[in-house]
């Protein structure tokens, strides 16, 4: 068995994204993590000096969520396809040295709470390590975003805390190359890190070329204020839906009072979200939504009823409720009584012959990290 010469961590949170009227806006880093541990191993004597392609002599393994559908293939899963190009970017064309990496994941997947996101961004910061790159966070946000073309959550997940992030428009020619794995189009339906693109063999594709320069500051965001008092409950319906799918249901256009409407709450709730003591019907008056909600709710039964019968005067704790990401998952904000909001949310779930699982969140102010650990 090869020696391990070095050991890294890689700890990824996961994230909300939207929060009520900020679509495709705001994102939140909440206390559930993906990690990686990281194996580098010896190289062979007879290529100690010499520049090596190790991608085939990498391994992983999985466990958690979604261990049974991911694949363990370095050249098609979206974490080390993600690093792989982070690589090539930099003309390292494979892994320059073997690797073995265990992955963890307790990020459930397909339900709205950056599970892709997170694999995204572990394979930004893999890349960066294996590489020897010392690339700024700001720096990587840009390759986080080539990946994932929505800021919101992978800003969230890199960054940590409350996000408000947008995404600087790029040309064609820059979002188009074949080279950049797409993480939207690139998992399976069913969830998950696997990149499934078009072509079956194991090549890293196109010839070991190297990608198009990755333009700077593709995403700029600002760190928000938060209540301390203020916690999050994630009610999990156990079905998904891909982020594809929800997308799908959205309209073209939209009427300008709808428009109007999230922007005089968008407004509002950023700054409703860092006043303590919060102040419930504020916040829940602010977190209403006109753009992507009610067209989600044929996605999601009993979405429309949970949405307006939990309120702060029915359940007093809660500050705010809304669908975290593109669901299914529940997002709601509150200060105490957190069983009996979440069990108001699980029976209406269950009304429609739905199970869900319950967690209570932190915010976590420290987004991905890579951290050595000691031999």
């Amino acid at each position: 068995m090869s020696k391990v010469t070095r050991k890294v961590k890689i700890t990824v949170p996961c994230s909300s994204a939207n929060i009520g009227p900020g679509f495709d806006v705001l994102g939140l880093t909440l206390s559930m993590f993906l990690t990686l541990d990281i194996e580098f191993l010896e190289l062979p004597q007879t290529n100690a000096n010499t520049a090596t392609d190790y991608t085939n002599e990498t391994t992983l393994d999985y466990t958690g969520e979604g261990s049974e559908s991911i694949s363990l293939k370095p050249t098609k899963n979206l974490i080390t396809k993600t690093a792989l190009y982070v690589l090539a970017c930099h003309n390292i064309f494979g892994f320059p040295v073997p690797l073995h990496i265990h992955v963890n994941n307790s990020i459930p997947m397909g339900r709205g709470l950056g599970s892709s996101g997170a694999a995204v961004v572990a394979g930004v910061l893999l890349g960066n390590v294996v590489g020897n790159l010392s690339l700024s966070k700001d720096r990587l946000l840009d390759f986080t975003l080539m990946v994932e073309r929505h800021p919101d959550n992978v800003t969230a997940a890199l960054m940590g805390g409350f996000v408000a992030s947008y995404l600087r428009e790029l040309e064609p020619k820059d979002t188009e190359a074949k080279n950049v794995p797409h993480s939207e189009e690139s998992i399976s339906i069913v969830g998950g890190n696997v990149f499934t693109d078009n072509n079956d063999d194991d090549n890293k594709g196109d010839d070991n070329t190297k990608p198009r320069t990755v333009p700077l500051g593709i995403g700029h965001y600002i760190r928000l204020g938060w209540a301390k008092e203020i916690k999050a409950i994630t009610i999990m319906p156990k079905f998904e839906v891909a982020t594809a799918t929800a997308r799908s249901v959205l309209p073209n256009t939209y009427q300008r009072k709808d428009v109007v409407f999230n922007l005089q709450r968008l407004a509002v709730l950023t700054t409703a979200l860092a006043q303590s003591p919060p102040d419930p019907d504020l916040i829940f008056q602010a977190m209403q939504d006109k753009v992507h909600q009610p067209y989600r709710k044929t996605l999601i039964p009993g979405l429309s009823r949970i949405l307006s019968s939990v309120t702060p005067k029915t359940h007093p704790g809660l500050v705010g409720i809304c669908l975290s990401g593109a669901g299914p998952t529940i997002l709601a904000l509150a200060t105490h009584n957190f069983d009996v909001i979440s069990s108001a949310i699980t029976l209406a779930f269950l009304e429609e012959d739905i199970e869900t699982e319950v967690n209570v969140l932190e915010i976590t102010e420290s987004g991905a990290v890579a951290e050595e650990v000691q031999l």
